[in-house]
């Protein structure tokens, strides 16, 4: 069973290559998602890593590490919350 793991306070300048390159020492990466902005088109600072092996390992050998100046925040990803179809009630601006 792969592992999921959440990855934060990435520097801006991090690539899926060199976090695919950082986690590979702990195990089998199948899959790095770094987020982007849609907006800014620049990365928000957090990914996801998905492993198929050494995520546990991973995620001991890689928390609070320095990582071009930013110390890492790695842990196992959460379920996404579900959305609900439905858009809140906004009050109305006329």
């Amino acid at each position: 069973m792969s592992t999921n793991i959440y990855v934060g306070n990435l520097p801006f300048s991090a690539t899926e290559d060199q976090i695919r390159e950082l986690f590979s020492a702990y195990g089998t990466v199948e899959k790095v998602s770094l987020i982007i902005d849609h907006e800014t088109g620049r990365m928000r600072g957090f990914g996801f890593v998905e492993m198929a092996s050494g995520g546990r390992e991973a995620i001991a050998g890689l928390d609070q590490r320095d990582l071009d100046g930013r110390q890492l925040t790695v842990s196992e990803a959460r379920p996404r919350e579900e959305r609900s179809t439905q858009r809140p009630s906004r009050p109305r601006r006329w």
